[in-house]
């Protein structure tokens, strides 16, 4: 969602400002803006749309200070208006802010009645008033600051500048994430490492309730007792050519492409060769005596989790629940003692899915969380942790992180029926046999982008499609129209197959498009039945199969793309890719934003 950055410097800072929040434009957002500190006073830049339109704003009114914050905004209160982009300012302070303030009506007011005149419709703007109230009292920065905070309810990361502090920046989060960098004496701050790459390896993630106060290039950290606190510091390497499109037309392509690549990290990291079996980096004797397994995740993740119930459900034998991080904590689930729950996030910073976690922690339940940030705060607070490997992903529709949750989950299923003596070694050992097989697999079946395209030509002129799937592959066909609809803004469902004739099967007629997921597994047969039920009402069938064409030549197909033939426990990572395929292409030729989809942010850190 919205970015963050911030530089403390001895030189000029506002095009390294502006350079940082390009970095952050796959977050999503729809206006932008920096503040410096020039010559003791404050100076603001904004603009609505993209950092183009900002560097536009810039060039017709430079500013420019060695102190600067900049921010990228996805609205959640008020329009997209450049009165409601960030940095927000009042005579003494400039802030940017990420997150939700809960009570910003009620603090409004009150600062309304005592004279304050605000300029936006946000919540964030109630925050720089409130610590311009404290200022005005004489309170110094850091504690206007702490004061501030113990008003606020809700989540918030902020960054701040005050008038007449040259050299002084002061950040806060609770709930929304941010990290510390450090330079040849310059520090940066931003919400996401990626933005932090250009400038330094070297970093520390603040903790819930932190501040950190930062004069010249000494940082200070406080915790939410306002006392002064040690924090790591840490080292991670995000390379330039990882978050650069290189010779593809959108980074959703490249990163689909990088897929292969990915899993043979994976499985890099997690397999024992010489052995042949799996090796997870946590103490596996902690899940010995798991009995009951809950996983929770948002969107993309949820989907994954909802593929890996069928995997663990079969490999372990241990009762395996799925649910949305969004209704979980609000359901109060019952969670009986013995339990195991699984947080899926790419980010490890999903509002919903951290807030999911910590209730688990209420509960007493054993918590792992399966991430692709090892700094984020779901790493940071679950009692196990498994790294996807995936690498920076900057299109907002998961691609290759989804597929990273697969593997790891299904590494994982088969570790633990091993652990529950639910599989012998021998078994271990033949689905390891299989695992290694998969990077050529994908690969091979990256080979069906030109039959994608070809069949997109059509689809982009669809207004609805249903796809369907059975077994481990309904949860697939979910995700299939899930990414249609991110990237394409074409109406899609999904269903199980066998549920089209219980009300889905009335909406199919000549000109609806049905994505149906066959492979040959124990359930072929009663798929093909199910095809053959939107074969008789005239649907538009696109088939993806690992059957040969020649097998089922009694159905007319709209179109046919053939997965390699693989152990079924492969096949939900081998449809992803034609799914995948299918929905950028049909993006591509609509002249869509592939990377960057309307109304849609990277990383939802707020409810």
């Amino acid at each position: 969602m919205c970015g963050i950055v911030g530089i403390v410097s001895q030189k000029n800072v506002a095009k390294r400002l502006v350079d940082a929040l390009k970095k952050l434009e796959y977050r999503g957002y729809d206006s932008a803006g920096i503040a410096v500190i020039d010559r003791l006073d404050l100076k603001c830049q904004r603009a609505v749309g993209k950092i183009s339109n900002l560097e536009q704003a810039l060039l017709k009114t430079p500013i420019d200070g060695t102190v600067g914050i900049g921010h990228t905004r996805w609205a959640t209160h008020g329009r997209p208006t450049s009165a409601n982009a960030h940095p927000h300012q009042t005579e003494d302070v400039a802030l940017v802010h990420n997150g939700i303030i809960e009570n910003f009506t009620t603090l409004k007011t009150e600062l309304i009645e005592k004279g304050h005149t605000f300029q936006s419709e946000t919540d964030s703007e109630v925050i720089a008033h409130l610590i311009s109230a404290f200022l005005h009292k004489g309170l110094a920065p850091l504690e206007a600051m702490f004061e501030t905070i113990k008003k606020l309810e809700g989540a918030y990361a902020l960054c701040v500048l005050f008038k007449g502090h040259a050299r002084l920046m002061i950040c806060a989060r609770r709930g929304s994430p941010m990290a510390i960098g450090y330079g040849n004496q310059e520090v940066f701050v931003a919400s996401d490492a990626i933005a932090l790459a250009p400038f330094t390896y070297t970093l520390t993630y603040l903790q819930e309730g932190d501040f950190a106060l930062i004069q010249d290039d000494q940082v200070t950290f406080y915790d939410g007792h306002e006392n002064i606190v040690e924090r790591a510091v840490q080292t991670q390497h995000i390379e330039a050519t990882q978050t650069e499109k290189g010779t593809y037309a959108h980074y959703m392509e490249k990163e689909i492409f990088e897929q292969p690549q990915v899993i043979q990290t994976i499985l890099d990291a997690y397999l024992d060769r010489e052995a042949q079996r799996i090796k997870l980096p946590v103490n596996t004797n902690l899940l010995l005596p798991i009995s009951r397994l809950t996983i929770v995740a948002c969107g993309t993740s949820f989907y994954a989790g909802s593929v890996a119930k069928y995997w663990l459900e079969t490999l372990t034998r241990i009762p395996t629940e799925v649910d949305i991080a969004s209704e979980f904590r609000y359901r109060a689930p019952p969670l009986p003692a013995g339990g195991l729950a699984i947080f899926i996030s790419q980010s490890g910073e999903t509002a919903d899915t951290l807030a999911a976690m910590r209730y688990a922690k209420e509960q007493n339940q054993m918590t792992l969380g399966i991430v692709n940030v090892m700094g984020s705060s779901l790493a940071r607070e679950c009692d196990l942790v498994l790294n996807l490997h995936a690498g920076p992903e900057i299109g907002v529709a998961s691609t290759k992180a989804f597929t990273a949750q697969l593997t790891v989950l299904l590494c994982f299923a088969i570790q633990l029926g091993l652990i529950k003596s639910q599989l012998t070694s021998q078994e271990s050992t033949l689905y390891v046999h299989h695992l290694l097989s998969l990077p050529s697999l994908v690969r091979e079946t990256l080979q069906l982008q030109g039959k994608a395209k070809g069949l997109a030509h059509d689809l982009q002129r669809s207004k609805d499609m249903i796809y369907i799937g059975r077994h481990q592959n309904y949860p697939m066909a979910l995700e299939g129209a899930l990414k249609m609809k991110e990237i394409t803004y074409i109406h899609a469902e999904a269903y199980a197959g066998g549920e089209l004739k219980h009300g889905p099967i009335a909406l199919v007629d000549e000109i609806m498009p049905i994505i149906a997921l066959a492979p040959m597994d124990r359930l072929f047969d009663k798929m093909l039945s199910n095809i053959q039920e939107v074969s008789a009402r005239k649907g538009k069938i696109i088939l993806l199969t690992d059957a040969p064409r020649d097998n089922i030549q009694n159905i007319p197909l709209s179109g046919y793309l053939q997965i390699p033939v693989a152990h079924p426990l492969l096949h939900p990572l081998l449809m992803t890719i034609p799914l995948q395929l299918l929905a950028y292409e049909t993006a591509v030729a609509k002249g869509n934003d592939v990377d960057q989809p309307r109304n849609l942010a990277k990383s939802v850190t707020v409810e």
